[in-house]
């Protein structure tokens, strides 16, 4: 896993602009702690730092070549893993292409020698990357199909700044940190981004399963990969069979590395299924890890989201599977501390002590591995959350995991809420996502709702979980893999009908059936239970200390922009919220946007 920037112009020479190309280049030092390296022409740069994870020796970017006939080199910076490549390789080996590394770097660039724009379609992994072919003056930015890997980027007249995260691009000073009123609700809740969406203005994520064309017509977005609706015909046995078999295939390429390995562990039906397999699948003893906090038996409340604690489980299906289990324990007090470098990690607005508890336990695991196997994906693949099955969320006109909860745009003050039309806002966002379901001809009723509500969460919830694990795992050259986000699997586990995905009448029945066999019965009986949250009473303080500083801070960019009143009755109504673990943690986005807008001087204009 690595980062990767780069500069298009067509209107001035680049052969000049190293010490800008490096600037940006080196922003990414922490996505790719072992090697660096920038190539440059009249009208493209680039840039790479590499975090190796396969062919330690080999696979130095950019990689540089040359296609027969032609004088200018094809150059590829390249962020991520190709699963497949070795298949790849073979048969690229078999049209006559020749190999100096084991990467699949290589294998990349020699798959768009070979295809072009069309070597996305090949590919099976989590990936972000670009070609400069020099003949054709033309940039390439593919990425991969669920958007597991990110790629940014800001196109202005004759050229483009492209990188793996935004500061790469603020690293060059043509972009100026800028956003509007209008961004807000995205800001307050980024689940509602539409793929490709920032709140920067002006800067654009590529869409997954998408690529961008930079030439001198401009940039050109365009789709290499879509979900499609058919009919199922397999009965439950085979689909249950299936599933085990595409997952277990899915695990064992995923196992492949030159460095340590381990798997996140928090004793939930997905990781422990997926703990298993990989355990299965490599020799000696997996390590596993998994969080909690102190003094969590004393504070811990159930949610509808977190029902119970995860370390009891953790630990038991460690025992059953075999790990050598690590349950990282964290100070609440010192989540506070760690949120700059989660902002730094993101340059965004920050999670708050979810940023923070994660990037703690990544801090660990970097310790002893350099690829971790995690379970995000399976609720939104498999229908996994509460809400899918509270009858009246699933009909409600708006998107499923908000249903009827409050929103943090209602605190804004009522001259702003009128200008932005947040309710507005929102039901344009539900309604163009609702328009891009792949539909199943002649189906209809919960069938066809369901679908609907599962593709609204492949949309931003997935990609707001994916961002988080990317961002905090990679700040410390942590790569995670994420096996329910292969494409094949989604593609098989999308068209099986809704019945048969609840057989037994609970969420995920189809993995249940699945992978039965590899989990204890604890684990296999136990309700969906999100990531862990504190509920230290001295951490709340210490957050209720922070919105009061805030909302009485008269030099603050959000100043005149709330209804203190309505942000102060929510934080002590004590309100139970099902996606919150309490109403300081629906507030924190407040926090959190404040501290960005300052931090990176970000303009908000009207």
């Amino acid at each position: 896993m690595c980062g990767i920037a780069g500069w298009i112009d067509f209107d001035r020479d680049l052969t000049v602009a190293g010490e800008t190309v490096r600037a940006m280049t080196d922003s990414l030092q922490r996505r790719g702690p072992d090697a660096q390296g920038v190539w440059l022409s009249a009208n493209a740069a680039l840039g790479h730092r590499r975090l190796a994870v396969i062919d330690i020796e080999g696979g130095g970017q950019p990689m540089v070549t040359g296609r027969r006939g032609q004088d200018g080199p094809v150059v590829l910076t390249y962020s991520g893993e190709l699963y497949n490549y070795r298949e790849l390789r073979e048969e690229l080996r078999s049209l006559g292409h020749r190999f100096g590394t084991d990467s699949d770097t290589e294998v990349a660039l020699h798959a768009y020698l070979e295809w072009g724009a069309a070597c996305p379609d090949r590919m099976t992994g989590m990936y972000a990357f670009a070609v400069w072919d020099s003949d054709r003056e033309e940039l390439l930015l593919v990425r991969d199909r669920l958007g597991v890997k990110p790629l940014y980027y800001h196109a202005y007249p004759g050229g483009l700044l492209f990188g793996s995260e935004p500061k790469a691009i603020l690293a060059n000073p043509l972009f100026r940190p800028r956003t509007s009123e209008q961004k807000l609700p995205l800001l307050f809740n980024p689940r509602l981004a539409l793929p490709g969406e920032t709140p920067f203005t002006d800067l654009r994520q590529v869409q997954p399963g998408h690529l961008v064309r930079m030439d001198r017509s401009g940039a050109h977005e365009t789709p290499y990969w879509r979900l499609v609706s058919r009919e199922h015909l397999d009965d439950q046995t085979t689909t249950v069979r299936t599933v085990r078999e595409l997952l277990a295939d899915v695990v064992s390429h995923q196992l492949v590395a030159d460095v340590p390995l381990c798997a996140l562990l928090s004793g939930g039906l997905d990781s422990t299924a997926i703990s298993a397999l990989a355990a299965a699948g490599r020799p000696g003893t997996l390590r596993t890890f998994s969080v909690d906090f102190q003094d969590a038996e004393r504070d811990f409340r159930p949610t509808t989201l977190r029902p119970e604690r995860d370390t009891p489980f953790a630990l038991e299906a460690a025992r059953h599977i075999g790990t050598d289990h690590t349950a990282v324990t964290l100070d609440p007090g010192g989540l506070p501390d760690v949120v700059p470098a989660t902002l730094a990690a993101r340059d965004l607005p920050s999670l708050g002590q979810f940023d923070a508890s994660m990037y703690l336990l990544f801090q660990e695991i970097r310790k002893h591995s350099t690829v971790a196997l995690s379970g995000e994906a399976a609720d939104e693949v498999f229908g996994g959350y509460p809400w899918f099955f509270d009858q009246q969320t699933v009909w409600g006109d708006t998107f499923p995991w908000l249903g009827n909860a409050p929103r943090l745009t209602d605190c804004l003050a009522p001259d702003l809420r009128a200008r932005i039309r947040p309710q507005d806002d929102e039901h344009d966002r539900y309604a163009t996502l609702r328009a891009r379901v792949p539909r199943l001809p002649g189906e209809s009723g919960l069938q066809a709702r369901m679908r609907e509500v599962l593709f609204l969460s492949l949309q931003g919830p997935l990609l707001y979980l994916l961002d988080r694990k990317d961002r905090m795992s990679m700040a410390l050259g942590l790569e995670v893999r994420v096996p329910f986000c292969d494409h094949t699997l989604l593609e098989y586990v999308w068209n099986v009908p809704w019945k048969m995905k609840i057989a037994d009448g609970r969420e995920k029945s189809l993995l249940r059936q699945a992978v039965g066999d590899l989990v204890p019965q604890s684990v296999l009986r136990r309700n969906k239970s999100a990531y862990p949250a504190t509920f230290s009473p001295e951490h709340a303080a210490g957050v209720r200390a922070a919105l009061d500083r805030l909302l009485a801070d008269s030099s603050s960019p959000l100043t005149g922009m709330l209804d203190t009143g309505k942000v102060r009755a929510l934080a002590d109504s004590g309100t139970t919220m099902m996606t919150m673990a309490d109403p300081l943690h629906f507030l924190l986005p407040l926090i959190e946007v404040d501290r960005w807008l300052r931090t990176y001087k970000v303009e908000l204009t009207a």
